[in-house]
């Protein structure tokens, strides 16, 4: 559906998107996830033909979007970080001067309308000032005059920015469910909120795409798969000597004391955690010791987060010499 190659950006001197490629299918809702200053908006930007490009090509559709803009622009519904909203007119009347301007006309504007009004939830004030509306329902109204014309593909920058929290799940809701019916695109620097939402996840720092997968598959990256962590009521000389008998244990670490419990961090260099799991037990069932939780350690959305992002920034920062060696 949007297919990204090679996609650069300066600003004068500065390198704002860094030679990014990927393709968005039908179907899904992508989550554009970076911190602050990563290139997000730039990219948006570009995709929707807001900002030209230094360098690379977008095509919506099979269209190139600064060769065929109209067409490539007619499968996109678009809300900018700040939303274009005329404060003095009423949501209703922006959504009419906002169809017009994508070439609606007669019943067909005022069933369209209509439609969008009720999905995302701005009836009740589709007839008020938007200047006397809340940040949440400006938002709405945002999403509204995106979802206008029908469009395949509905892109959303930051769209969650500002709210409160009540406010924050409700556009969370709202883009669930506009997930059902089109492909989304949103872009955040919340973890927890593309986790919630995306079943896709492009991360981006320092202008580049350092990843682009499922969440699970992310945080499968960094699983753990040679660690466990143990909390025991024996204590940390206790659990040295009844582990001390396990051969499939290559470290210890005791993480935490706290009388009469122990928490302790177990490595082992066999490929079967398992195998690791069932050893521990027995070594502690034999010396009558209970095990009060033991679990793999896992990394999350976070873990992989940052560490991607701080892989991008050491790479960035490294000078080109040692980068070329």
């Amino acid at each position: 559906m949007i297919e990204v190659e090679h996609l650069t950006k300066y600003y004068g001197g500065f390198l704002a998107v860094d030679d990014i490629s990927f393709t968005i299918e039908d179907g899904h809702v992508y989550g554009f996830l970076g911190p602050n200053g990563a290139g997000k908006s730039t990219t948006m930007n570009i995709i929707t033909g807001c900002l030209s490009a230094t360098a690379g090509r977008v095509r919506i559709d099979g269209h190139d979007i600064y060769e065929e803009p109209n067409q490539a622009k007619r499968c996109l519904g678009y809300l900018p970080e700040h939303p274009p909203l005329y404060l003095n007119e009423s949501p209703r009347e922006y959504l009419r001067f906002v169809g017009q301007a994508k070439g609606l006309r007669g019943a067909e504007l005022a069933a369209q309308i209509d439609a969008v009004v009720e999905k995302t939830g701005i009836a009740a004030v589709q007839n008020k000032r938007i200047a006397a509306l809340s940040k949440g329902y400006r938002q709405r109204v945002g999403i509204a005059q995106a979802l206008l014309g029908s469009p395949r593909v509905i892109i959303l920058d930051e769209p969650t920015v500002g709210l409160d929290p009540l406010q924050i799940i409700e556009i969370r809701e709202l883009i669930k469910e506009l997930g059902r019916t089109h492909t989304v695109i949103f872009s955040s620097h919340i973890l927890s909120e593309v986790q919630t939402i995306c079943d896709q996840i492009l991360m981006i720092a320092k202008g580049r795409l350092v990843a682009f997968d499922t969440p699970q598959n992310l945080e499968q990256k960094l699983l753990a798969q040679n660690e466990l962590r143990l909390t025991t009521d024996a204590a940390p000389e206790e659990l040295c000597r009844l582990l001390a008998g396990v051969p499939a244990v290559t470290q210890l670490n005791i993480t935490q004391q706290d009388a009469p419990y122990t928490t302790a961090q177990i490595t082992t260099d066999r490929k079967d955690i398992y195998e690791l799991s069932r050893a521990v037990y027995r070594a502690f069932a034999a010396g009558d010791k209970a095990i009060l939780e033991m679990a793999l350690k896992k990394g999350s959305l976070e873990d992989v987060f940052i560490e991607l992002t701080e892989e991008q920034g050491r790479a960035a920062a490294q000078p080109e010499t040692e980068k070329g060696a």
